[in-house]
């Protein structure tokens, strides 16, 4: 088992490899970004939305339901609210949401590419199939960041909704315990988070998809174990990162 794990890893750094060698015309590389911006960046847009909202209004009004102490000022809502939303709901959970949503997505489209032969086809034509197919999405997931300060955004505006129509808190003691001892680095920790999780999501399942042997059943297979392996790439890379840069 360890044997096929380190095989594994090797495959997967050498795939990274390739994918940046003999590059596709840019002609043709352009249109295959936008494409891939469109199916994994703007194509998450609403559920992330939808998410962040939603949970940053449960985590004020449980935070307010647990506030029992008449001696808790109620400003902590707002404080709890931001240090959840940004420290790790946005970055992380949201990141481990996207990995079944677009990676079994990247892995799915690959995979049945492979099924199909029309890799072997590219190949055939003289053209890096790594290249063409995995590189627009690294590409496209550069704009990641940009959907995870969105569910920030929405997460914070959620728990003032939550908390200030719920009753449990004023929008000046939201508001206060937003700006109470804010620290600017947990936003640039969450970004440089977010961009190391943005490229575990896009290659990670398209090594998957691409190496993936068998018929249509093996799809879906190999779909939710790159579920699986990308969500605890994740973790662990989310725990590393919490040492590294949060750690004293």
């Amino acid at each position: 088992m360890i044997k096929k794990a380190l095989t594994q890893i090797g495959l997967y750094f050498i795939m990274l490899k390739d994918v940046f060698s003999r590059p596709t015309k840019w002609r043709v590389m352009k249109e295959l970004i936008f494409k891939e911006i469109d199916d994994l960046i703007i194509g998450s847009l609403g559920i992330v939305s939808f998410l962040s909202f939603f949970v940053g209004g449960v985590v004020a009004i449980q935070t307010a339901l647990n506030l029992t102490n008449p001696l808790i000022p109620k400003y902590l809502i707002g404080f709890a609210t931001r240090q959840s939303v940004i420290l790790e709901f946005a970055p992380t959970f949201i990141s481990i949401i996207m990995a079944g949503k677009m990676g079994s997505f990247i892995t799915s489209s690959i995979g049945t590419m492979r099924v199909t032969e029309q890799i072997d086809a590219l190949e055939v034509m003289g053209i890096n199939s790594l290249n063409y197919l995995v590189f627009p999405k690294l590409v496209a997931i550069i704009l990641y960041p940009f959907v995870i300060c969105i569910s920030m955004f929405l997460g914070i505006l959620g728990g003032w909704f939550g908390g200030v129509m719920g009753g449990f808190v004023t929008s000046e003691q939201f508001i206060l315990g937003l700006q109470d001892t804010f620290i600017p680095f947990h936003i640039v920790y969450a970004l440089i988070k977010t961009a190391i999780f943005g490229f575990l999501l896009a290659s990670i399942p398209a090594f998957y998809g691409y190496y993936m042997k068998g018929g249509a059943l093996e799809v879906g297979k190999a779909s939710t174990t790159a579920f699986v392996w990308t969500s605890v790439a994740i973790i662990l890379t989310n725990y590393i990162l919490t040492q590294l840069l949060l750690s004293k």
